[in-house]
């Protein structure tokens, strides 16, 4: 079994940008804040899927995907799990393409569920988490606030990635992503 995930990544300049902004501030919050090379919008989550599957569901995500309209995102502004007063996950959102955003993901989950795979059945809102507070809910009034006045670059929306998500063995027993696939729209 191997945790997998259908996602976009936003390009270097977008992660870059927004690094630059988070830079400064980081120290202010008690987070484990997610690595820049990591960011990334999840559209599909599937915590246990079986190995001989995940080829199958690369192939029949690339057919689901076929004719998927092209759009521009961006990273801008604040999302929080499950609320601001007791935050869990600080995220941005990911703004443009809203509605391309849910067919990818739709589309992302059912490929899945066609190749036997469980997928998380959490609602889709388009997100990127940047950090996370350990367990312990946190007020986070001050963090959106910030984020808030956050837009980053535009960039078209040109493939989706399948990666695996093996945990604990990155640094400090973060995750370490093995990219599987890159699907080209």
């Amino acid at each position: 079994m191997v945790r997998v995930f259908a996602a976009v990544a936003p390009p270097p300049e977008a992660v870059a940008h927004l690094d630059d902004f988070l830079e400064p501030r980081r120290a202010a919050g008690d987070f484990r804040w997610t690595r820049p090379e990591q960011l990334h919008l999840t559209l599909a989550f599937m915590a246990e899927a079986p190995d001989h599957r995940v080829d199958l569901y690369v192939d029949r995500l690339a057919e689901s995907l076929d004719g998927l309209a092209s759009v521009e995102l961006s990273l801008a502004g604040a999302v929080v799990f499950p609320n601001v007063a007791q935050g869990r996950v600080l995220a941005t959102g990911v703004t443009g393409g809203d509605e391309v955003l849910v067919a990818a993901s739709t589309r992302a989950r059912n490929a899945a569920v066609a190749c036997g795979i469980e997928v998380d059945g959490q609602r889709f809102r388009p997100h990127v988490t940047l950090a996370r507070t350990g367990g312990r809910p946190t007020e986070m009034t001050s963090w959106v606030r910030l984020l808030e006045t956050y837009a980053g670059p535009a960039w078209p929306l040109e493939s989706i990635s399948v990666i695996a998500s093996h945990l604990g063995e990155g640094p400090r027993r973060t995750p370490r992503y093995e990219p599987l696939a890159e699907i080209l729209l």
